[in-house]
This record gives C-alpha cells, sequence and structure tokens, in this order.
C-alpha cells in the first residue's frame, strides 16, 4: 500500500471514529442502586448527566447510606459507558494496538 492509500484509510478511520464518539456523545447508560432507588445517567463518553433520588432513602440520620447508594449508582453508570464505548470502538482499536480499544 503506498502512503496516499495509507493516509485516506486513515483520515476515513480517524472520521468514522469522530461519528462514533459523536454517537456516544449523545447515547445514555443508567447506573442504580438500592433496587433502583437511585439512578445516575451518563453518556457513552462518561459523562454524569443525571441523578435521581427516590425521597424514601433521603434520611440526614441515614446520610453514609445515600452517599454509598449514590457512589454505588455513579461506579454502575461508569462502567456501563465503558462497556458501551467498547462496543462501539472496540474494532478500531483491536487492530491498532491501542490499550484500551481491543
Amino acid at each position: 500500500m503506498n502512503m496516499e492509500q495509507m493516509l485516506k484509510q486513515a483520515q476515513k478511520l480517524q472520521a468514522e471514529i469522530g461519528k462514533i464518539q459523536e454517537g456516544l456523545a449523545r447515547e445514555r447508560v443508567e447506573g442504580v442502586a438500592g433496587g433502583g432507588m437511585v439512578k445516575v445517567a451518563a453518556t457513552g463518553q462518561g459523562e454524569i448527566v443525571g441523578i435521581s433520588i427516590e425521597r424514601e432513602v433521603i434520611d440526614p440520620e441515614e446520610k453514609e447510606m445515600l452517599e454509598d447508594l449514590l457512589l454505588a449508582a455513579i461506579n454502575d453508570a461508569s462502567r456501563k459507558s465503558k462497556e458501551l464505548a467498547q462496543s462501539r470502538l472496540g474494532r478500531f482499536g483491536a487492530g491498532l494496538g491501542v490499550p484500551g480499544l481491543g
């Protein structure tokens, strides 16, 4: 393959990855904890975009429990976001030797 073909292929690949990343920014995942009492929404790029807490778990005497539920829901959303990105971008990294994309 000559240099011009390689450059065109790289540009095409870059454009495809850009489109996928734009799509990931629009996609949403939801992390949950406490049987759905705490929910955290994130984009496919890992940005937290929403938190929902049921009234039943808002108790000043149980501050630590709510903190634990929030942390669990955030971690769940983060994990799901990474899985979504991996499922969309994994095929590109597998052949490129890019860590985390294989």
